[in-house]
């Protein structure tokens, strides 16, 4: 039960610590002696307070020494108390037998609490000048003693069960977070995966739809689809990457898509220099530009517009922003555009969910004559 590494089944518990997993033993030593001298202390003055309230007149140590040994011999107990809690928990089986150990336990605890308190009092007495020390006939004191160490070891008991209970809770919620980034890291991956593929064929797609009529602006999109190719292995497996990374991927891909339709297609990129090194996903500006070409005015009628640009705003919680957006013009006729578009559109927003929950918007609709993707996400600058 004290081991960090959980079981299969029921987690295991970290030792008790009131500060936590990041408690040092020197910190945990202080805490403990500052917890027992203040209960002491406390007893302290309360029995030395009801002495003067009842008119008696006694020295100070008298209760000094009997209440702070109590209390410091009941802290020394608590250090095996909380070994045989660990070692046999109440929550374990046969419940029975447990409550068996734990009146066994309490009755050793009461005499060895009793038998420090009579030895360490026999030793300071005469030392503080208060005489000889009478703890009165021992039989009927270990019995008398018996109640108030109960209601210690009980409260004891409680502290470290209901500790390790809160540590176990704690574990539980901690591997449950875990378990959830690891498959949103899962889901990440795989929509990457299918990304790469599905931008990788329709560049093919679009290569072979120009080989019979240009062979020559095909030659040249092959040639560009290769650095397309090796832009998008530089970036490697990361979920993240600098905003100027995704826009040297985009720009190899742009390269295709000049050479297919030349000046008849007009780009426009507005990226301001304080936004080029801002986190955003890999593989977030290829498809929402693949996505505005294929359904927008140049995949109908061989000419159109397409605009990208990022700029910085205020978040509504006062932090910064990094606004995303890819514009392009429609056809005089086009079809009913899909609100959410493709694989592409529900790609980047899933992923934008997945990374970001609800410190990011995404959305995607018709406005007029354009078509506009907009993306807002947390303004995370990466070295």
């Amino acid at each position: 039960m004290a081991g960090t590494e959980p079981a299969p089944g029921e987690p295991a518990a970290e030792p008790w610590s009131p500060l936590g997993a990041g408690g040092g033993r020197p910190a945990r030593l202080l805490i403990w002696l500052g917890v027992f001298v203040t209960i002491g202390g406390l007893l302290t003055s309360y029995r030395y307070l009801e002495a003067r309230a009842d008119g008696e007149d006694i020295p100070f140590l008298d209760p000094l020494i009997n209440e702070m040994s109590s209390a410091i011999g009941a802290g020394l107990l608590f250090w095996a108390l909380r070994a045989f809690c660990l070692r046999f928990p109440l929550w374990g089986r046969p419940r029975l037998e447990r409550l068996g150990l734990y009146a066994l336990a309490l009755l050793l605890f009461s005499i060895l609490h009793t038998t420090w308190n009579w030895v360490l009092r026999l030793a300071l007495f005469p030392l503080a000048g208060l005489g000889s020390y009478d703890y009165g006939v021992m039989p009927t004191r270990y019995l008398m003693e018996l109640g108030m160490d109960a209601v210690a070891f009980v409260t004891m008991v409680l502290i470290v069960h209901g500790w390790q209970r809160l540590k176990l809770a704690r574990g539980r919620e901690l591997r449950a977070a875990q378990l959830e980034s690891s498959l949103a890291r899962a889901e990440l991956q795989n929509l990457r995966l299918q990304l790469q593929p599905h931008f990788l064929f329709n560049a093919l797609n679009t290569i072979s739809s120009t080989m019979y009529q240009n062979p020559a602006a095909a030659d040249e999109m092959i040639g560009k689809l290769a650095e397309l190719l090796r832009a998008s292995l530089r970036q490697g497996p990361a979920d993240e990457v600098p905003l100027a990374d995704e826009l040297e991927l985009l720009g190899a891909y742009l390269a295709i898509l000049e050479a297919r339709f030349g000046e008849r297609l007009a780009i426009e990129i507005e990226v301001g220099p304080e936004c080029r090194q801002v986190a955003v996903p890999a593989l977030l500006l290829q498809p929402l530009v693949e996505n505005a070409i294929r359904h927008g005015r140049a995949e109908a009628e061989g000419k159109g517009w397409v605009k990208v640009s990022a700029r910085r705003r205020e978040g509504a919680d006062g932090g910064g922003q990094l606004e995303l957006e890819v514009e392009n013009d429609l056809p005089a006729e086009p079809a009913k555009p899909k609100e959410s578009g493709g694989f592409g559109l529900a790609s980047v927003s899933e992923r934008l969910r997945l990374l970001h929950r609800e410190k990011q918007s995404f959305a995607a609709g018709r406005q007029g004559s354009h078509f506009k993707v907009a993306a807002r996400l947390p303004w995370r600058e990466l070295p």
